[in-house]
């Protein structure tokens, strides 16, 4: 393994260091706001950047992929939130506990929408950047990239593209 690739793994296996602290310190708070997340996540940086597990700049630049990450699970969870509002639809389903279901998802789906907006420039992936495992698309050609573990966003294969959106 040459010195770059070394590299890319060590910074992989800091990424999953610091994603492994965020869960922990996000799920220890009583909030599920965006704001605590942020909160977390810089909580995260500080104290695995104090015991040396990585230099400052270093700390900063995971910490803006993970906030990258973050935003596209809000964002795929909105597009979850608006295809179980439509499966659940009170006029397909015509029961009065589903209809009180879809009205909760309606009012749901409209907060991440709002977040979805916020963020949408935050989620594009651009070749060379560290991101989590999931499926890359190609803005270019559509192509889709399997990334089966965290790592650096390749170039596209088809058309050597670099910018990308991301699923799970």
């Amino acid at each position: 393994m040459d010195n770059n690739e070394q590299e890319k793994a060590r910074l992989a296996q800091q990424y999953d260091k610091l994603a492994a602290r965020f869960n922990e310190l996000y799920l220890a708070g009583k909030e599920r706001s965006r704001e605590s997340m942020n909160v977390a996540l810089e909580k995260a940086r500080e104290q695995m950047t104090a015991v040396g597990e990585f230099s400052a700049e270093r700390g900063e630049e995971l910490k803006q992929y993970m906030a990258r990450d973050l935003d596209q699970t809000i964002a795929d969870a909105q597009k979850l939130g608006e295809e179980a509002r439509e499966r659940l639809h009170p006029s397909r389903l015509g029961a009065g506990a589903m209809a009180s279901l879809a009205a909760m998802l309606d009012m749901t789906s409209s907060a991440i929408q709002s977040l979805k907006e916020m963020t949408q420039n935050a989620i594009t992936y651009k070749t060379g950047e560290m991101t989590s495992a999931g499926t890359l698309t190609c803005h270019g050609c559509g192509q889709k990239v399997h990334l089966k573990e965290t790592g650096h966003v390749p170039p596209c294969p088809k058309c050597s593209g670099t910018v990308f959106t991301k699923s799970y």
